[in-house]
């Protein structure tokens, strides 16, 4: 039986394994290596070549093959760009649908300004910029900075409802939040109520995070996971509602074992050097080796290995996942 155009009709049983295949889904995310050293000279002269008056953004994005390099995402909910701003450069202020983070790739000077709060920019930190709120960058510093993005943008683009919203230069206001909750176990008291704010901490100082890890090894030398989430100080939940934010610390010549799940997972490297492996061991794995700024991905329910390279120092990694998603539609689950 053939199409039926005039009544918009189309018979499903010839495709039906199609879209619900046996025992795995049907997957386009590949396992993509994103190397840094071949990245920044470029980004280098995209910085020379396009003013940030014109470009508005100057991004390059970190585009998955396996979608086709014109859908510019790398799995199926994320979205992976790298971002250059310039000394004494300023990128308008505007807001959108889709959700979004910054992760400090390098250089110091810069800072976002979220719904009026300033959040400077520093090697491994994470800032967040939320769906619906204004954001902004500028740069008061001598070098150039440049930052990894992290967004929900297929997805939010899938559904038809991505757009965004051009505004004017945004007025600094008190208060940051990385102050007010930069302790673990002790927060500010709610005295009437809860704060109003939907994003209570934008900015996650990666002095901070970093401080974390290491006192999690050292308090438990035999965990084998080392690992914490990025989550909203207030409720305990993903510190945004589509993708989840890890950082992960590896010890000297340690191999950790993720085991396949259904989210497809971003790696970025922070500090040192890491060997992954995405797959099970044999013909089908593919290895990476990834430097400091190095990213890559890997699909889901798909197992991956991580071995840090050095046998006297740490290494340091910064996840992004599709988990939250994933929970939310109740498809989330664990292959071991």
């Amino acid at each position: 039986m053939k199409t039926c155009p005039r009544a918009n009709l189309v018979p499903l049983w010839p495709s039906l394994r199609g879209v619900l295949p046996p025992n795995v889904p049907t997957r386009k995310t590949a396992p993509t290596h994103w190397p840094y050293a071949s990245l920044k000279p470029l980004l280098l002269q995209a910085g020379e070549l396009t003013p940030i008056e014109k470009a508005e953004r100057r991004v390059l994005v970190l585009a998955n093959p396996g979608h086709g390099l014109e859908k510019m995402q790398a799995s199926a909910a994320m979205y992976l760009g790298m971002q250059l701003l310039l000394p004494g450069e300023w990128a308008p202020s505007h807001r959108h649908t889709p959700n979004a983070v910054r992760m400090i790739v390098e250089g110091e000077g810069a800072y976002t300004t979220v719904n009026g709060e300033k959040c400077p920019m520093a090697r491994g930190d994470l800032i967040l910029t939320p769906t619906g709120l204004w954001h902004e960058h500028g740069h008061d510093g001598t070098e150039p900075v440049v930052w990894l993005d992290v967004l929900d943008l297929p997805l939010v683009y899938y559904m038809e409802a991505s757009y965004h919203i051009n505004g004017a230069r945004q007025d600094v206001k008190p208060g940051r939040g990385d102050r007010a909750w930069s302790r673990a176990g002790v927060v500010p008291t709610p005295i009437f109520t809860r704060s109003h704010k939907t994003y209570p901490l934008l900015r996650y100082p990666w002095v901070d995070t970093r401080a974390a890890l290491v006192g999690l090894a050292e308090d438990q030398p035999e965990l084998e996971c080392l690992q914490v989430t990025y989550v909203n100080p207030e409720t305990g939940d993903d510190a945004e509602n589509i993708l989840g934010f890890y950082a992960l610390m590896l010890r000297p010549g340690q191999t950790l074992r993720l085991p396949a799940r259904s989210p497809a997972c971003v790696f970025h490297q922070i500090e040192g050097s890491t060997d992954v492996v995405v797959g099970n061991t044999g013909e089908s794995a593919t290895p990476f080796t990834l430097v400091e700024a190095d990213t890559c991905c890997a699909p889901g329910y798909t197992a991956a290995t991580l071995t840090n390279r050095s046998a006297s120092a740490p290494a340091f990694v910064f996840m992004a996942d599709e988990s939250p998603l994933h929970r939310k539609l109740g498809v989330y689950e664990v292959r071991g």
